[in-house]
């Protein structure tokens, strides 16, 4: 829709309405107005036209438009949503960064756009950081530490990051959230989850993003992300799980120095893996890195479950001794163990050209969002793997792979677990990060001791006899449940108590229509009721030429504002 049709359209009431609370909505009301200019700004009219947000600019929204319009049609529809979210601050920047795993859900223009987010967010005062440090711990920055850098290494959307020297001696870094970014967190995330259930019921055509799942998904990540003492947790479980690999240096969270808005961790200082010059050097093979860098990964998703969700190279250090640090536990992943067979099994099954276990793995793997077409499934999954015909499991470029096969999920609407997309795009980062230490690496090489200890773990008498005993015990519960189940119904049925529940879509919006309709209609009786008797009540005394015209001029009026709304609408 044109920007100019916008403004001479009036959405429907009513039903469209953003479901706010009062209060809510007083104290966001500058923040939602801040929205609705966003997407008009960014070519989005049409979005807020079927939302009904309109409202917000109603009072000089042509002049709040005119002024923050920018040329939008140079820009391809995924900068369009990148540079959107970049307007909208941190909360919305994540949630960019956070949607750029799901591949299986968004065209492949827009997942590149979001990729490309970035925070560049300046660093907040550093005295409100001590005060910060100081109210949190208890003490004074003198008593608690030997040394400390007043300007940040480091800054983020969420927190900051300043180099320290514990009284020990010890080198650390002191991670410390933004002031009052929790409040401003849960606002975006409030008023995000208004627009995804308005997007849900007004915009068929994006249900199948699901985008109030999507904004749960993400809200459950970035409260995670701003827990400094559930991170603390998640640093000693990779600890714990790598205590006896030398290759793979984690740091040690400080418990004494570290509350749900300060984390005080070990200090890593290392070269990061693109930094070639420097890791030359000091002498590091960097082969070497890309092996063991990709052993350690796979060991993570593959052996553990658990593993690091966003290994770019900015959270990456390679020590002296050529050990692999590791930064940044945020954002991680958890895959459990069927997921990870069925990962491998897609693997094997492309390496052996076996169409129809591909395509059980789909189903296995995935959701469907509509009702699945099976033989164009199984067309597109040929095609997918003859693409890789003649190519053993060694050789098979995984992240090329894992692209394919996103897209055809993509095409049929199929989504995996988050975790297993999280899983997805780790894998294409590390295959790009171990490209730059060695131009012939490839994953695949390094996956398939996994392959084989997978394969043989699964077909061990143990592990086969506990899956009997299990489905065993599943059907007997189900057994168990059906005569209570059917007992209850039949006493419902008898007992005229049973009842069906039926759910309705979309008529809300009919009922609101013919309400429209027939407010309309009976203005247009008042309309021509008033102006037959202006007629009638027309003499030639000068009281009469009075009333009459004044009664005329009032229909004229009703006239025209009820012929402007019908414009406006779009609707004659």
């Amino acid at each position: 829709m044109e920007v100019a049709s916008f403004f001479l359209q009036k959405p429907v009431a009513g039903a469209n309405r953003l479901e706010i609370h009062p209060l809510r909505f007083f104290r966001n009301f500058r923040r939602i107005r801040e929205i609705v200019l966003v997407l008009i700004t960014y070519g989005f009219a049409d979005m807020v036209d079927r939302l009904g947000l309109w409202r917000y600019l109603r009072w000089g929204r042509y002049i709040l438009f005119w002024r923050k319009r920018k040329p939008v049609k140079k820009y391809s529809r995924g900068q369009r949503i990148r540079k959107a979210l970049e307007s909208l601050g941190a909360t919305f920047i994540k949630f960019g960064q956070v949607m750029s795993t799901r591949r299986d859900i968004f065209p492949v223009d827009i997942v590149e756009e979001l990729t490309k987010l970035q925070e560049n967010v300046p660093p907040f005062p550093s005295d409100q950081a001590i005060e910060r440090i100081e109210e949190e711990l208890g003490a004074t920055i003198a008593e608690l530490f030997l040394e400390f850098e007043h300007d940040p290494i480091a800054a983020g959307s969420l927190a900051q990051v300043h180099k320290a020297v514990l009284k020990s001696g010890q080198q650390v870094a002191v991670k410390v959230r933004r002031p009052r970014v929790n409040r401003k967190v849960e606002r975006d995330l409030g008023l995000m989850i208004e627009l995804a259930k308005l997007v849900d019921r007004h915009i068929p055509e994006f249900r199948v993003y699901d985008p109030v799942g999507l904004v749960q998904q993400f809200s459950r990540i970035i409260r995670k992300e701003m827990s400094f003492v559930r991170e603390a947790k998640t640093i000693e479980e990779f600890r714990r799980l790598f205590r006896n690999d030398a290759t793979l240096v984690v740091p040690e969270p400080f418990w004494d120095y570290t509350t749900d808005r300060v984390l005080t961790l070990e200090f890593i200082e290392g070269c990061r893996i693109d930094d070639l010059e420097g890791l030359k050097s000091i002498g590091i093979v960097t082969k070497e890195i890309a092996a063991n860098g990709a052993r350690i990964f796979l060991k993570q998703a593959f052996e553990f479950g658990f593993f690091h969700g966003d290994p770019h190279p900015g959270n990456v250090r390679i020590l002296a001794d050529g050990s692999i640090g590791l930064l940044d536990f945020g954002m991680v992943g958890r895959i459990e163990e069927e997921q990870r067979e069925r990962l491998l099994d897609l693997l094997i099954a492309v390496s052996q050209k076996n169409v129809s276990a591909v395509v059980d793995v789909v189903q296995i793997l995935g959701k469907p969002g509509k009702p699945l077409d099976i033989p164009l499934l199984k067309s597109d999954v040929r095609d997918f793997v003859e693409r890789y015909y003649e190519v053993s499991l060694e050789r098979i470029p995984l992240a090329n792979l894992l692209t394919d096969f996103v897209t055809v999920l993509s095409n049929h609407q199929i989504r995996l677990p988050a975790d297993s997309m999280l899983l997805i795009k780790a894998i294409m980062t590390l295959e790009g990060s171990g490209r730059v230490l060695d131009p012939d690496f490839n994953l695949s090489k390094h996956l398939v001791p996994f392959v084989v200890a997978l394969q043989r773990e699964r077909y061990h008498p143990r592990r086969i006899a506990q899956r009997v005993l299990g489905e065993a015990k599943t059907l007997l519960k189900t057994t168990h449940s059906i005569p209570v189940n059917l007992g209850n119904t039949l006493e419902k049925l008898s007992q005229n108590e049973l009842k069906i529940k039926l759910e309705h879509s979309h008529l809300d919006r009919l009922i609101t229509e013919l309400d429209r309709s027939s407010n309309r209609v009976v203005i247009s009786l008042v309309i021509a009721a008033l102006i037959v008797a202006s007629a009638l009540m027309m003499r030639p005394s000068q009281t009469s030429v009075w009333l009459s015209g004044s009664v005329y001029v009032i229909s004229s009026m009703l006239g025209l504002w009820l012929i402007y709304g019908i414009f406006r609408s779009g609707r004659l």
